[in-house]
Parts: C-alpha cells; sequence; structure tokens
C-alpha cells in the first residue's frame, strides 16, 4: 500500500473548497491542500515550536473533521509538529474519486498523504472512526508509526450501546437520505445540540464561543451537497469493518501493531463503550490505558490537558525531541 507520488500542495487562508463559507482557523494554525491522483486532502498545520520536532497527525472521527484536534494540538507543539487531516468527504477535503469510504479506504488516503510527503515515521493520533483508521495503518505500516494514540477507536463491539445503534442506522441504504429529508426543519443549533449530546460526557464543558463555531461549522457542512453521501457511506465502512474476520479484522491488526500504544477511554462514551477498555489494552501489546470517568467520545475536545499529559509522556518515552 505504499506510494511514492508527489503531492500538489497549495497554503492558504482557507483552500478553494470553502469559498462559500470561511472556515474557522485558529491561532497558529495553518490551512493547505494535498492534491494527489484522485484525491485532495485539507490538512491543518499546527507547526512546532521550534525546528526540527518529529511529526504528528491527527485524525477525526465520524462527522468531525481536522478542527476536532485543535484543542489538543497546541498543548503538544513543543514536542511535535502537528497536522491534522480532513479525511476524504469530511472538512473540506472533497470526496474520493473513486468514492471509497471504507475504513481501509480512508487508512489508504492517510498512508498516501505520508508517503507523498515523506513524514514518517509519525506519532499517529485517532479519534473513533479515525482510531480504527490509524489501526489499520499502524498495522499495515508499521514504518509509518512511532507512537500510536488511541482515543475511543471504533473497534468492533459485539454489543453495541443503544445509543450508538442511530450512526449503524446510518449505514443503511436509503436512511441518510431519509434522515436528511425528516430534518430538514432543524436549525444549526438543534443540530449541534444533538451532537454534542452525544459526544460529550458533560455538553456544559463546551464555551459559547465554541458553541458559536460549532454552530457555523454545522452551516457550512449543510451546505454541501455530498455531506451526507459522505456520512452515510463512511457509517458504512465503519459496519463493514466490524464484520471483517481474520487477518483484516481490526482486532486482529490491533494485535499486530508494534508501535507503542496509548489508549484513552471515557466512562460517558454513549458511542463507544467504556467495557471496551480492558479488551483494548490487552489487544495493543504493552499499551498504556488512560480511562476518564467522566469523558464521553472525544476526550481531545472535553479534556484536552489531560490527554495532553498522557501523550507528552508516550512520546517522551518513545521518540520525542
Amino acid at each position: 500500500m505504499s506510494s511514492t507520488e508527489l503531492p500538489e500542495t497549495r497554503t492558504a487562508a482557507a483552500p478553494p473548497a470553502s469559498r462559500s463559507r470561511a472556515v474557522r482557523v485558529a491561532d497558529g494554525e495553518e490551512l493547505r491542500s494535498v492534491t494527489l491522483p484522485g484525491l485532495s486532502l485539507n490538512v491543518r498545520a499546527r507547526p512546532g515550536d521550534r525546528p526540527g520536532l518529529p511529526s504528528a497527525l491527527y485524525v477525526h472521527g465520524l462527522g468531525g473533521s481536522s478542527q476536532n484536534w485543535s484543542a489538543l494540538m497546541p498543548l503538544l507543539a513543543d514536542l511535535v509538529d502537528g497536522e491534522a487531516v480532513d479525511l476524504p468527504g469530511f472538512g473540506v477535503s472533497p470526496p474520493p474519486a473513486d468514492g471509497n469510504y471504507s475504513v481501509t479506504g480512508h487508512a489508504r488516503a492517510v498512508i498516501r498523504l505520508l508517503d507523498s510527503e515523506r513524514r514518517g515515521p509519525v506519532h499517529l493520533f485517532g479519534n473513533s472512526l479515525g482510531g480504527a483508521v490509524a489501526t489499520r495503518v499502524a498495522a499495515v505500516r508499521p514504518d509509518l508509526v512511532r507512537t500510536l494514540t488511541l482515543i475511543s477507536p471504533a473497534l468492533p463491539e459485539l454489543r453495541a450501546q443503544r445509543s450508538a445503534w442511530p450512526t449503524a442506522l446510518l449505514a443503511l441504504p436509503g436512511v441518510s437520505s431519509s434522515f436528511a429529508r425528516l430534518t430538514r426543519g432543524w436549525t444549526p443549533e438543534q443540530r449541534v445540540r444533538g451532537v454534542m449530546a452525544l459526544c460529550y460526557g458533560d455538553p456544559g464543558r463546551v464555551t459559547d464561543e465554541g458553541f458559536l463555531h460549532a454552530v457555523e461549522e454545522m452551516e457550512r457542512r449543510l451546505e454541501l451537497p455530498y455531506f451526507w453521501d459522505a456520512m452515510a457511506r463512511s457509517s458504512r465502512g465503519i459496519v463493514d469493518a466490524y464484520t471483517l474476520g481474520g487477518q483484516h479484522g481490526l482486532w486482529r491488526q490491533a494485535e499486530r501493531v508494534l508501535a507503542p500504544t496509548l489508549l484513552v477511554y471515557g466512562g460517558r462514551d454513549r458511542l463507544v463503550s467504556f467495557r471496551m477498555a480492558r479488551r483494548a489494552a490487552t489487544a495493543f501489546r504493552g499499551s498504556r490505558l488512560l480511562t476518564l470517568p467522566d469523558a464521553g467520545h472525544v476526550a481531545m475536545m472535553e479534556y484536552p490537558e489531560t490527554v495532553a499529559q498522557a501523550a507528552r509522556e508516550l512520546i517522551a518515552d518513545h521518540g520525542g525531541s
């Protein structure tokens, strides 16, 4: 799955896909687009505090974007030169030309990005769907991963929580379009509150400014003609990955990961069961486990300082500057 193609890189305040509505860029961040054959990826960079720091790559979850890492990246900028990618069809990255939204397809996009820029090995971070993607990348291309940090990774569960069922239902043909029609009257504010209630252990931790930024991003995404298709196909990709057995199964690949691994699980996670923490700690050899009883599905957004401290210790012990 290696790639040697060189990317065409453009650096700007906002990539072309966002002309109709501006994309938020936090202080100290830079946006650029990387164009490869059949694939264009938006990359949100948070340069390290000094030259020569090792690279880190952050991969978001289903329905998320590179903005999900804006709270964590500056807390690690003295240790790593950080970049967060918008997976194909999410954030500002357009859909992939081949329409492949599977976990393997997303993993291939990450691998192509790293190979084309010759940035590996990196300190790789993944949340939810991004955690499954990062697991696959670390298993099939160990040369690209220095350390692995997984926050509520979407690994197969035999008995998923009821609160996670709606996400799985999006994978069924026709459901996403029906849901889009049924919720046409919902305001962006209502949608954001629903997402936060699902993803945060305590939505009250979100600041008023953070809520307004999330509403602006929701408004922008709802204008994208491929928004619901990307959600549905990526949901289907997760479900399909759950059914794979043998060497391609995610748990089998977790056992093959060689990179030192940090696992982060939230006790109030409504999408990935907290009980999966023990199984994950067993599957990833020699891994470290951080459990946050009050956190939800996006601990790096809800408790960035705590997650950063655990990541700092991992990076310092294994290839930090």
